[in-house]
């Protein structure tokens, strides 16, 4: 089958490569749409991961198939079932599982190569982290479960409480979710903020955002101060809430620095491995901040993301910008290194 590998930084090559076999409890799904993703943009142009994945790789991460063979020993499940299966799973065993930190467990089963026609799915994320897939809800809006449990995590970990001002840094994909997951809560009349402002550097992103529930967009290029603008819509305060969504340690530090005193600042994005932020330790103290780092997802927020999808009640199909064959993958990952493109859905048996 031909595959997508990465070699280093901005090194992707398409492969003839074996076809995957499943082993005891296994399965192998045919891939119908693999979306491309923001953490798929960073560990190509950095040339790795800290945590996912080891080069040469098979790359890519999210994807919805269907099941054309399983190993020994699976059961619930039968060939031709359309799923969807996280990138990872977690150990159920371990100091942080037994308290539901899954995030954190130090056993993750990491799962790469979505941009190929086929997808072996390893046997503990078969059995915590594979779901299959409503009928009505197409194959590239349920590709995109993964990074959606991802921000339902960061949500559920911002606290927010009714009537906060939430600052959304960052008007890519992940972004756009966090934009999409509050303005739901605020619709469904949960807890929920009374305002979410987005900044972020494209006009075509901000107007997205809009769609999908931000109260105010900006445009960072056309500012000057972006905190004093935070201030200046937040009663001199700041916001309540800064969710940061780049991965970018110098927009890190504007997150703080656009935040109350008393307020979270979640720093959301993972920056390159090694990079520092400086925080001013006055300001740490003095105005009680809760910086928090969040990290990737949980069995719970899987599921949590699926459900929220096949509700069809946001209209994500706003973030796939287009639709491309595998040939195409190199080509898409430079169109969205010069942000012409949001998610694209790959289909690797398309010519």
């Amino acid at each position: 089958m031909l595959a997508a590998l990465l070699y280093g930084q901005e090194d992707l090559r398409l492969e003839q490569v074996t076809d995957p076999t499943p082993s005891m409890g296994e399965v192998v799904i045919q891939v119908a749409a693999a979306t491309t993703c923001g953490t798929d943009l960073k560990v190509w142009r950095r040339g790795g991961h800290a945590k996912m994945l080891q080069l040469p790789t098979l790359f890519g991460h999210e994807a919805a198939g269907r099941i054309v063979a399983m190993g020994e020993g699976v059961q619930g499940w039968q060939v031709g079932d359309r799923v969807v299966a996280n990138n990872s799973a977690p150990c159920m065993e371990c100091f942080f599982c037994q308290r539901s930190e899954h995030s954190l467990c130090p056993n993750l089963t990491w799962n790469n190569g979505t941009f190929a026609e086929y997808l072996k799915i390893p046997a503990s994320i078969v059995q915590h982290n594979m779901l299959p897939i409503p009928a009505s809800l197409p194959d590239e809006i349920a590709a995109m479960t993964e990074p959606l449990a991802c921000v339902l995590h960061g949500v559920a970990r911002s606290n927010v409480k009714q009537g906060d001002r939430v600052v959304v840094l960052g008007d890519g994909a992940i972004g756009l979710m966090f934009v999409a997951a509050l303005a739901n809560q605020m619709a469904n009349g949960e807890i929920h903020p009374s305002k979410v402002l987005l900044f972020g550097g494209n006009d075509q992103r901000l107007q997205i955002g809009e769609k999908l529930g931000a109260t105010e967009t900006f445009n960072y290029h056309q500012l000057q101060d972006m905190p004093a603008v935070v201030r200046e819509h937040t009663e001199g305060w700041g916001a309540d809430i800064v969710i940061e969504a780049t991965g970018v340690p110098a927009v890190w530090e504007t997150a703080i620095a656009c935040a109350r005193p008393g307020a979270t600042v979640n720093l959301f994005g993972g920056c390159p491995k090694g990079t520092t932020i400086a925080v001013n330790t006055e300001q740490l103290h003095y105005s009680e901040l809760n910086l928090k780092g969040v990290f990737h997802n949980t069995p719970g927020y899987v599921r949590a993301a699926l459900s929220l999808l096949a509700s069809q009640v946001i209209p994500f199909e706003l973030l796939i910008s287009e639709h491309r064959p595998l040939k195409q993958l190199k080509q898409v990952f430079h169109d969205m290194k010069h942000r012409q493109v949001i998610k694209v859905a790959i289909n690797p048996t398309e010519i």
